[in-house]
């Protein structure tokens, strides 16, 4: 039987029929595609492995050339207040912390070089190695003061993506490859879009949840022609002791050439 395409009335109007609308399944309609091509396009991860995510995200750290910034480390324990401030002169992975405040400590330095890290202060006669693990004050490590390698210390695999403060971020768990690492083990969320550290939990070797940690990203650094989001503020947080917490505050980061002597051991004492 033929259906017209249009109905008469007895006046002789002809009204035309709506022909139904055929709509494909929801995972193949030009709306469901339309909409997955500009998730892809906002993500800055859709092509990158995880190694070049991580990769990105460690310079957003200091993994750069050559950098150099301030950083003021306040701790608050019960009602005790502990305020630290020192210059960091970081190229790649290696770098040199010279403290500023307080001025018993003016002096001191740190100084990191493929993984190995060693103290000194006026009055050594030479360097004492320290770990990276070991604590600087309040819930900060030496390591925490230093740029990140975590591309190359840790094997990460990714869990999951969630959102944190509504940003999407992939969640990485993160196992150190050695000892030398300033964390075993670490939940990491990067940012899909900025490609930056925005949240963190770190564990011991056993599971343990040491303590967590937001990162925030208010300087900005140029790059081979990119403008780049750099770390301005990190803060620290004991899981158990919930009113204790450590802030590092980034500033005055520059982007410069640093030269070699700069991480010469056996210069450190000068």
């Amino acid at each position: 039987m033929r259906l017209d395409t249009c109905r008469s009335r007895p006046d002789g109007f002809r009204h035309p029929v709506r022909k139904q609308r055929k709509w494909l399944p929801w995972s193949v309609t030009p709306l469901r595609v339309l909409f997955v091509l500009l998730l892809l396009a906002g993500s800055a991860s859709a092509d990158l492995s995880t190694e070049e995510i991580l990769k990105k995200a460690d310079e957003a750290r200091g993994n750069l050339k050559g950098v150099q910034w301030e950083v003021s480390v306040v701790s608050k324990e019960k009602e005790r207040t502990t305020e630290m401030v020192f210059f960091v002169q970081a190229r790649g992975f290696d770098v040199l912390a010279t403290s500023l405040f307080p001025a018993k400590d003016k002096g001191n330095k740190i100084l990191l070089v493929s993984g190995n890290m060693w103290f000194h202060k006026p009055g050594l006669s030479k360097p004492v190695p320290i770990s990276q693990r070991q604590k600087l004050v309040g819930m900060a490590s030496y390591g925490d003061i230093a740029s990140t390698n975590y591309a190359a210390d840790y094997e990460a695999i990714h869990q999951r993506d969630e959102n944190v403060a509504d940003e999407p971020c992939h969640v990485y768990d993160l196992k150190g490859r050695s000892n030398k690492v300033t964390y075993d083990r670490i939940t990491y969320w990067v940012s899909r879009e900025r490609l930056v550290g925005v949240k963190a939990e770190y564990y011991t070797v056993s599971g343990k949840m040491l303590k967590k940690a937001s990162m925030e990203y208010d300087q900005f650094v140029e790059v081979d022609g990119e403008r780049r989001p750099f770390i301005s503020r990190i803060e620290i947080q004991d899981v158990l002791m919930t009113a204790d917490s450590t802030t590092l505050e980034f500033d005055k980061t520059v982007l410069r050439e640093i030269p070699d002597h700069v991480y010469n051991l056996n210069l450190l004492a000068r």
